[in-house]
């Protein structure tokens, strides 16, 4: 039987990009993480160790920072569809790319209540994200958001779900619900408001996470999905990753305390993994 190079590809991973926007007013500052990936045919240099056919990672790397240099870097989308316009370009065997990139949120500080015009801290509520991908048609652009940690501390249980005889749970119809959100969504279409669309997203996500009372983690999956599609008709589908950060009531009565709801242990233990996406539905 003979043997055969079935899938070639190869790129740079944790491209650290930060450009500074320096105007009058003050400086605008971007930060992200940027990976690139390139498939094709690259067997000469697989099978043959012929690298005239190869891009050297290298030069992908330093291909992000000239781009960066020459044309706007957000939104983070527009900054990836072109570079995969590049990459398909340059490489004369490249069929297809892959651009992820994750962006890391800076805050401006303030100073005696107003903004500084060029000091920052790390900001919360999460790092956005977008990949795309891009071979001869149109690139397909999906948009995230990643490290979202969200908490309530009221409404939220778990009862009537299934028991056997390895089922040692408790129900409770009152516990801490806290997720780290991970999401992905894909738009329908490519005159896509990349910017607004991700903020408003997020903005939904968050209410929709808090504006119900929560049976399940399934069921707050679905909530919010279906949330975003109802706020923004682009968007096609979107997928959650949510692990249940599981906050357990404290055992105080050996000590003579009664734990009236307030005093957790916030566990590292195993935790459930919920996934699902919600999408509209072609019929």
């Amino acid at each position: 039987m003979p043997i055969v190079l079935s899938q070639a590809g190869y790129g740079k991973s944790e491209i650290r990009l930060v450009k500074v926007s320096r105007r009058a007013g003050g400086h605008d500052l971007r930060d992200l993480t940027v990976d690139v990936g390139l498939e094709g045919d690259f067997d000469a240099a697989y099978t043959a160790g012929d690298n005239a056919g190869l891009l050297a990672t290298d030069t992908m790397r330093n291909t992000v920072y000239a781009l960066a240099k020459q044309y706007p870097i957000d939104p983070i989308e527009a900054f990836g569809r072109r570079l995969i316009e590049h990459f398909l370009a340059a490489g004369p065997g490249v069929t297809r790319a892959r651009v992820h990139i994750v962006e890391h949120p800076w805050a401006r500080l303030e100073v005696g209540g107003r903004p500084h015009e060029h000091a920052f801290q790390r900001d919360s509520g999460g790092n956005r994200v977008a990949t795309v991908v891009g071979d001869a048609g149109a690139p397909e652009i999906e948009s995230g958001i990643d490290d979202l940690l969200v908490l309530k501390t009221t409404g939220s249980g778990w009862e009537g779900f299934l028991r056997d005889r390895y089922t040692s749970l408790p129900e409770t119809s009152d516990r801490i619900l806290a997720t780290i959100i991970a999401a992905r969504w894909s738009y329908g279409g490519r005159d896509v408001p990349f910017e607004a669309a991700w903020r408003d997203v997020r903005r939904t996500i968050l209410e929709a996470f808090c504006d119900h009372y929560s049976p399940s983690v399934q069921f707050t999956l679905h909530h919010m999905g279906q949330a975003v599609l109802d706020a923004r008709p682009e968007v096609e589908r979107i997928s959650f990753s949510l692990p249940n950060k599981h906050h357990l009531l404290y055992d105080l009565g050996r000590f003579g305390l009664e734990n009236e709801n307030e005093i957790f242990h916030a566990s590292a233990e195993p935790y459930g993994l919920i996934e699902g996406t919600v999408e509209r539905s072609s019929r």
